[in-house]
């Protein structure tokens, strides 16, 4: 039986796109993340914040779906929202088991403050590239990703 060698394997496209892709990928998630925490928000409150912002009211399901947090995660995001007034619950009217997190003014008025200055952030960050390689790269990326999605159980 044959073995690949270290060598070998180290020179694989597929683990060099592996390794370059994380890399990248955990350094513009840390400079993003860092935006955000000069805002007293951690990523998943800011993702969940800006989805209700972008998208209205949704099922507290639906949240964890989206930002793909468990619902253990999400209560514990939603608790500290609604608790720092930027977040409420609103008990479904057709279905009680069913609660639905709305922002609030303040919440509203927060991502109004802080959302302009952290696109430019984000704008900085991806400057690396230029508008046609950003598509190129969104385009790739997401059909990497779909694959992969694909490969799940």
């Amino acid at each position: 039986m044959e073995h690949d060698t270290y060598k070998e394997r180290r020179e694989d496209s597929s683990l060099k796109l592996f390794v370059v892709l994380s890399k990248a990928a955990r350094t513009v998630l840390d400079l993003a993340q860092e935006d955000m925490v000069r805002y007293g928000l951690n990523p998943t409150e800011f993702a969940t914040l800006e989805l209700l912002y972008h998208r209205g009211q949704q099922p507290l399901q639906k949240i964890g779906e989206r930002i793909l947090l468990t619902s253990g995660s999400i209560t514990y995001v939603v608790n500290n929202l609604e608790k720092k007034g930027y977040i409420t619950r609103i008990r479904s009217e057709h279905d009680r088991r069913v609660t639905y997190a709305q922002i609030t003014e303040k919440g509203t008025a927060l991502l109004n403050d802080i959302f302009p200055e952290h696109w430019k952030q984000i704008e900085q960050i991806m400057k690396g590239l230029t508008e046609s390689e950003k598509q190129q790269a969104i385009a790739l990326i997401k059909k990497l990703g779909l694959h992969a999605d694909s490969l799940k159980n």
